[in-house]
């Protein structure tokens, strides 16, 4: 089977991995264009793109695929990528967390079969990870499903579910699911033909809106249980943070416990107790922050350099 496989960051280059330690034939891949990243804001090329190369596999990163796009150079791109692509002998395109539109145009082509890192209709959308930690959900996984021109509406071809433990994060959920995915990918396409998709449930249906970085402030007059998923939801990206004496803090890890106070009020700041703020119901204990500049460090670690005596976190 030759499968052209579209995708940008880490997680799709797992399932990229997958595919291409499972022996079939990817003659193209989709990435997005290199972006500035790092302190230098050098252009740098996305894990999957990084993976092609080394791979020897060809590379595509058009800006858009919609060739009614309004923007000249956009859609010029979206033409040629429609003509390589209609002109390619491939059996399916393989979607994981691309990051553009597949417009009718390209999705009548060939199938295009995406990875979706929920159980759906639960968490449709662009950060289905982040949202699941952040709402408290017991359990995630992995969605095998067929596009269609719906926001990750297409009938199911496999579902599987893994729990979220209690000290998940994003990041290490992140890694988990992209696992499963590659996994599940390689699985459905060796028995592709024997699939048969199934609608997905009418019922349960949420929406995983992007991340912005403004949602990482956390309000502390909130329940300290539901920081502590944010903390959690937010980490690696993009840091849950606070105010404390005008500065900004990352809040890396915390755990709600017993307390009570105003919100934001240092309730204990000691190397035996840790930090310790008041929340609007409950208390929050900083097991891991981070000052501007500095690197992540443990509570008692912390506060050498930056003592909370007197301070209210805001």
């Amino acid at each position: 089977m030759k499968v052209v496989f579209a995708g940008t960051p880490e997680f799709a280059a797992v399932a990229l991995r997958s595919l291409f330690e499972a022996g079939f034939e990817i003659p193209l891949v989709l990435t997005q264009p290199d972006r500035p990243a790092g302190r230098g804001m050098q252009l740098q090329a996305s894990p999957v793109k990084q993976f092609a190369l080394a791979h020897g596999i060809p590379v595509l990163q058009p800006l858009s695929l919609r060739l009614d796009s309004k923007d000249p150079e956009r859609a010029a791109q979206a033409r040629a990528a429609h003509e390589t692509l209609s002109g390619l002998d491939y059996d399916v395109m393989v979607v994981a967390a691309y990051g553009l539109i597949l417009p009718k145009s390209t999705l009548d082509i060939r199938p295009c079969i995406n990875i979706h890192g929920s159980l759906l209709p639960r968490w449709r959308g662009a950060a289905p990870i982040h949202r699941a930690v952040e709402a408290g959900d017991a359990s995630t996984g992995v969605t095998i499903m067929q596009m269609e021109e719906g926001l990750d509406t297409g009938p199911m071809l496999t579902i599987e579910a893994i729990p979220i433990e209690p000290q998940d994060t994003t990041g290490s959920l992140h890694d988990k699911l992209a696992a499963l995915g590659g996994r599940m990918i390689v699985d459905a396409l060796q028995r592709y033909g024997e699939l048969r998709p199934v609608p997905q449930p009418g019922e349960g249906v949420t929406y995983a809106a992007k991340i912005s970085k403004e949602e990482a402030k956390l309000d502390l007059s909130q329940p300290a249980e539901a920081l502590a998923r944010k903390v959690r939801a937010f980490n690696p990206f993009p840091g849950a943070h606070a105010q404390a004496g005008g500065v900004t803090v990352k809040i890396w890890k915390a755990e709600p416990v017993e307390g009570a106070g105003t919100p934001g009020k240092v309730l204990q700041a000691d190397a035996q107790h840790g930090i310790v703020v008041a929340c609007g119901q409950g208390a929050l204990r900083l097991a891991e922050l981070q000052k501007p500049g500095g690197k992540r460090l443990p509570a008692a670690e912390f506060l050498k350099g930056f003592p909370l005596e007197n301070l209210a976190f805001e």
